[in-house]
């Protein structure tokens, strides 16, 4: 039975890139961690080390800042589109590019009541995040699909959920709950049917509706929680194809305080981080178009 290389690709991991905008007083900062991966016809860098045809990672990542002064950011969507389109366009033995970026929010620091010109404060642990995988098709044409998303999203509702009637084997210890805290940090990825977006308006009103779902879900599961927020984003935008979320559950366990003489009506819990559950579902429109390889990833290479 004969031994041959299948799949492969390499490219320049976590490129961290922060953009300055010097042109007023009052400056901009994005802020970015961008990675890049690349498949073609790389057989040769394989069985013998011929390096002809491999564009060095180290190009990849000059490329990643040439871009950002050349062009500037802008939404991360499309810098990311023009990267892949770069990558598949011009660097001939390419014929699939995957770049992922994450975009960290900074808030300008309050100064006397008004936002300083050049000085920011990190926005908490939430990050924006865009996936593009370009394809090259033949000789002329190309297709690209476009992931969007946020990670670290963490929220918690104190009443609203509950846990009761699940199967139980002669290991179950878990008491049911009629009323607990409910507690995530969502990963949400949503892809759309197409490209030529307004990327920053729909991140916007997805998020809005993750929160809001999340809030108004009188919660018998988290599987339903997930069920109800990814629906509605569907319902929402016709644009998106697929929606896909994670979410741990952050359990918090109440505290029993009888041992000091004191009640503890649903007030102190012990937050506790592992072990969690980890629940995670894809919602998809039937019939939407193709995912191709949109949700394939360094990450989820190996």
């Amino acid at each position: 039975m004969a031994i041959v290389l299948s799949d492969n690709q390499y490219g320049k991991a976590e490129t961290r890139l922060v953009r300055i905008y010097r042109d007023t007083q009052r400056h901009e900062i994005r802020d970015l961690c961008v990675s890049t991966a690349l498949r073609g016809d790389f057989v040769a860098a394989h069985l013998t080390g011929d390096q002809a045809n491999v564009l060095p990672t180290d190009s990849q990542k000059n490329t990643c800042f040439a871009y950002a002064k050349e062009r500037g950011v802008g939404e991360i969507e499309d810098y990311a589109l023009a990267l892949a389109e770069h990558f598949v366009t011009d660097i001939a033995p390419v014929t699939r590019a995957h770049v992922d970026v994450e975009e960290y929010r900074w808030d300008r620091v309050p100064v006397a009541g008004t936002g300083h010109a050049h000085t920011f404060v990190r926005a908490g642990h939430e990050v924006r995040t865009a996936s593009v995988t370009t394809v090259a098709e033949g000789a002329v044409e190309k297709l690209s699909w476009v992931i969007s998303g946020l990670r670290d999203l963490v929220v918690l509702k104190s009443t609203g959920s509950a846990f009761t009637g699940f199967l139980k084997d002669r290991y179950t210890t878990l008491a049911e709950a009629a009323d607990r805290i409910l507690a995530t940090s969502l990963t949400a990825r949503w892809r759309y049917a197409g490209t030529g977006i307004a990327w920053g308006e729909a991140f916007g009103q997805v998020r809005r509706i993750l929160l809001e779902r999340f809030a108004e879900v009188e919660s018998n599961a988290l599987q339903q929680t997930l069920w109800e927020m990814g629906s509605s984003v569907l319902a929402a935008r016709d644009d998106i194809a697929e929606i896909r979320l994670s979410a741990p559950n952050k359990h918090h366990f109440l505290v029993d305080l009888a041992a000091f003489g004191l009640d503890n009506p649903g007030e102190v819990f012990h937050a506790d981080d592992r072990p969690y559950g980890l629940i995670q579902c894809a919602v998809r429109r039937d019939g939407g178009p193709d995912a191709g390889p949109a949700w394939d990833s360094p990450a989820s290479f190996a």
